[in-house]
Parts: structure tokens; C-alpha cells; sequence
């Protein structure tokens, strides 16, 4: 998507620049779409911002992160700023998020719950091909850091 698309969905968005604020606009975001709380464990966020209308959301971070996803035993790479298209169940166009799949990082570009009552949460990448997991795996981790 272009940088001049993307703008446009930044003009009437609300925006936080305060790092606890930030953090719990995270939350709640995932929690207003109902995704799980722990599906973006990203440190030292410095913007959230959010254009309800045209579901845009973004978050940036002030570096990279690489979290490690024990209960599926997966690596996800955030890049400093993860931008998606947003709405009930699902983050589409989701752009600075790779998955560790054997020894190559494969890019995310979407992640939905088709159906609640199966328990499983799909990624997407861009040619197509997707993984289910349980949506267990991505509950907020209490108390866990891991900086690589």
C-alpha cells in the first residue's frame, strides 16, 4: 500500500504518544476486536493510533522485537511500526510481522478467528498460505520479557 493511502488513513485517527497509555490502547484494541491480548507483546511503545472509521490501526515501537511463542514453540518478529486494516476477529494487510517457520521468516499478512467455538486463531501470509494455532497460545503472558 502506498505511503500517500496510508496517510490518508492517518488524518482523522486518534493517536496516543504516552507509553502506559499506549500500551493499554493495545490491549484494549485487541480486546474491542476480539483477538487475544497477548498477539502483540511489543516493548517501549511510543505511538498507537487508531482511525475507526477505515479500521487503520498502527503502533510503533522504539526497536524491533523478536518474542518467542513457548506454548507453539514460535519466534515473531514486530519491526518497529505493525500497521493493519482491522475489524471483528481479524487484522488484514497487516504489515511488520514475520513468523520464524524452520530457518526462514515468513512475512504475516493476516491473522483471524474464522470460527470462536473451534478454539484456533489463522495466519496468513501473502501467497495464500495459512496455519491455524490455538488461540490459547497467544493469551497475555503475565510478567514475560524476551529481547532477542
Amino acid at each position: 500500500m502506498s505511503a500517500q493511502k496510508i496517510s490518508s488513513h492517518r488524518e482523522n485517527a486518534e493517536i496516543y504518544t504516552e507509553e502506559t497509555i499506549c500500551k493499554q490502547k493495545s490491549l484494549e484494541l485487541l480486546e474491542k476486536i476480539n483477538l487475544p491480548k497477548g498477539l502483540l507483546p511489543l516493548d517501549d511503545v511510543v505511538e498507537v493510533g487508531f482511525n475507526e472509521a477505515s479500521g487503520f490501526v498502527w503502533l510503533k515501537q522504539k526497536q524491533s522485537k523478536t518474542h518467542r511463542f513457548r506454548a507453539i514453540n514460535r519466534s515473531v518478529w514486530y519491526d518497529t511500526e505493525v500497521t493493519a486494516f482491522v475489524e471483528d476477529r481479524k487484522m488484514k494487510k497487516l504489515t511488520g510481522v514475520k513468523s520464524k517457520e524452520l530457518l526462514i521468516w515468513v512475512t504475516i499478512s493476516d491473522i483471524y478467528i474464522q470460527d470462536p467455538i473451534s478454539g484456533k486463531i489463522n495466519f496468513g501470509t501473502p501467497t495464500g498460505i495459512s496455519r491455524s494455532f490455538p488461540v490459547s497460545a497467544f493469551e497475555e503472558e503475565e510478567g514475560e520479557k524476551e529481547n532477542n
